[in-house]
């Protein structure tokens, strides 16, 4: 892995103990919401609520909260702070932010994707790990095997159908994550290719991405996705690191691809996914960047490829 290229995306820092252990014991998390040391992150509409300056997650007690939708057992802290070592995080998820509550401040709700860059390390895991579970289990509330209807277990971590023995049953559905790509493509003369989706305004790019697909590989993806959205051969595919991306199951595998031809190589758009895809030299881009030119937003894996590619940090937003 590339030197200190983790270190640059926001949602793979994650310091929390899933405590898995913990998670699976019966009755885990009617014990834990009746424990006044809990903390619980709350989840509104795919939002966290944030402490009231917006500085971090609010971490509230079980008892300044009404009975959720959905509860989860997050795991516990491992840093030194509020809340203390070893404290247990649960997640409470609701349709709606919940009015008769006893929330700090008057809070401030955030969304991972345009804030998740400004979290620490803890509450960055946190939100996306909150934000990923409350997405599957809104998806997931038949079996895929019999269609029969399906009640959380195991602390939120499984659903199986009601009625059924939590430690035996075969009918266990576990929490899935889409595999995909993404990749900064680099020519012979060291440019880098960027791209406008068929929904984006002008001036908006990212590098491309794509999904993986049954029995492929990531560089094998990688491979495939280039030449089918801008019918550019790629050989070498560096890997440079993953973060989740729960938007709403996604983890994102980041790579540097090169083409095979040395010098100028032509990207023709696919016209369907794609509109326009040009290559950019560091100049070019860090005169266009902020102007005429807007970025992935910090969050993504992309912005990191991007300024990976370049060697330092590029203003321009989405």
């Amino acid at each position: 892995m590339a030197s200190g290229f983790s270190d640059s995306l926001p949602l793979s820092r994650s310091t929390l103990d899933r405590d898995a252990l913990s998670r699976d014991r019966p009755g885990v998390l009617e014990d834990s919401w009746a424990d006044p040391a809990t903390r619980v992150a709350v989840l509104a509409g795919g939002r966290a609520l944030l402490t009231a300056d917006g500085s971090g997650l609010a971490l509230v007690p079980p008892a300044s909260l009404p009975e959720p939708a959905l509860l989860l057992y997050l795991g516990r802290t491992t840093e030194d702070g509020e809340p203390s070592v070893g404290t247990v995080v649960l997640g409470a998820v609701y349709t709606e932010p919940p009015v008769e509550a006893d929330l700090p401040g008057e809070g401030v709700w955030a969304d991972l994707r345009l804030d998740g860059a400004r979290l620490s390390a803890r509450d960055a895991g946190l939100f996306a790990e909150l934000l990923g579970l409350a997405n599957w289990h809104r998806v997931a509330g038949f079996s895929p095997r019999s269609g029969v209807p399906t009640v959380p277990g195991r602390g939120g971590w499984v659903r199986h159908p009601e009625g059924f023995d939590q430690e035996s049953s075969g009918e266990h559905v576990f929490p899935r994550t889409d595999a995909a790509v993404i990749m900064g493509v680099v020519d012979g003369l060291d440019r880098l290719l960027l791209a406008r989706n068929q929904a984006w305004p002008e001036g908006r790019v990212s590098v491309l991405a794509g999904f993986v697909e049954p029995g492929e590989s990531f560089e094998s993806a990688v491979r495939r996705e280039v030449f089918e959205e801008v019918g550019v051969r790629v050989g070498e595919a560096e890997y440079l690191g993953s973060q989740p991306w729960p938007f709403p199951a996604s983890v994102m595998v980041g790579f540097l691809a090169r083409t095979v031809d040395d010098g100028e190589v032509e990207a023709e758009p696919d016209g369907e996914e794609i509109r326009e895809a040009r290559w950019w030299s560091r100049e070019e881009l860090l005169a266009a960047a902020g102007t005429t030119l807007h970025l992935p937003g910090r969050t993504s894996i992309a912005r990191a490829i991007i300024e990976h590619w370049y060697g330092g940090r590029l203003e321009g937003d989405w």
